[in-house]
């Protein structure tokens, strides 16, 4: 089997993973707190080629292409007015904590709201929790009270789905929680459009090259079941 079939392959699957990842931030474009991925590919390594008849080096020729891993930045979004009182945005370092089935999970996005039992909860009805990982009750008139809402230090942050994060909570965070604001999202719009082309070109121009290297097989086997002995 020639290669190049498999160095292109190589390269349409990792662009592959790049467009699920690039969608997937296009798709939270509007989500307070979002944290957009980046993809790092890499190359397999290097084919020295040369000249089988005088043996002079030719070049190189590489041997495919991988997603080797998925990083998200973390770098701090603009807040937003909402003027909600139960909306909090985090200015700074810091992660909100909610209690999950899963166990304490962590998030920037602060678009909470009031539970049935008097508690902050998110939009998944999770509970929100204070410094001592205790539940936060509502004042009175529905307000909340955002000294009594925990900001956490979480170290090596690992997403779990778009707005949730695993890690471990190592104190309080430097971070400021801001009442009746949002943190936008970390999408940068234009970027990830001009990602998501580049990465569309390169993908065709994989599949050319398969069209391509299958032709060339297709008519060397032609001529070589032409000729007679």
């Amino acid at each position: 089997m020639d290669r190049g079939l498999y160095v292109a392959a190589s390269g349409m699957l990792a662009e592959q993973a790049r467009q699920d990842q690039l969608s997937n931030d296009l798709a939270n474009l509007s989500t307070a707190g979002y944290k957009a991925d980046r993809v790092t590919q890499a190359s397999f390594g290097q084919l020295l080629l040369s000249n089988t008849r005088t043996g002079q080096a030719l070049g190189t020729a590489g041997l495919g292409v991988a997603v080797t891993k998925q990083t998200t930045n973390f770098d701090q979004a603009p807040l937003k007015q909402t003027d909600e009182p139960l909306d909090l945005g985090v200015e700074g370092q810091g992660f909100f904590a909610v209690r999950t089935a899963q166990g304490i999970r962590y998030t920037r996005d602060g678009s909470f709201q009031a539970g049935s039992n008097g508690t902050l909860v998110d939009q998944l009805g999770n509970p929100v929790l204070g410094p001592g990982r205790q539940p936060v009750r509502l004042k009175p008139d529905g307000t909340v009270d955002a000294t009594q809402v925990g900001l956490f230090d979480v170290a090596k942050p690992a997403k779990q789905g778009d707005s949730l994060f695993t890690g471990v909570a190592r104190g309080t965070a430097t971070g400021v929680i801001r009442t009746g604001m949002l943190e936008g999202s970390g999408v940068d719009s234009a970027r990830t459009m001009v990602d998501m082309m580049a990465s569309m070109r390169t993908f065709e121009s994989g599949q050319r090259a398969i069209t391509t290297i299958d032709e060339t097989l297709k008519q060397a086997a032609s001529q070589v079941g032409s000729l007679t002995g």
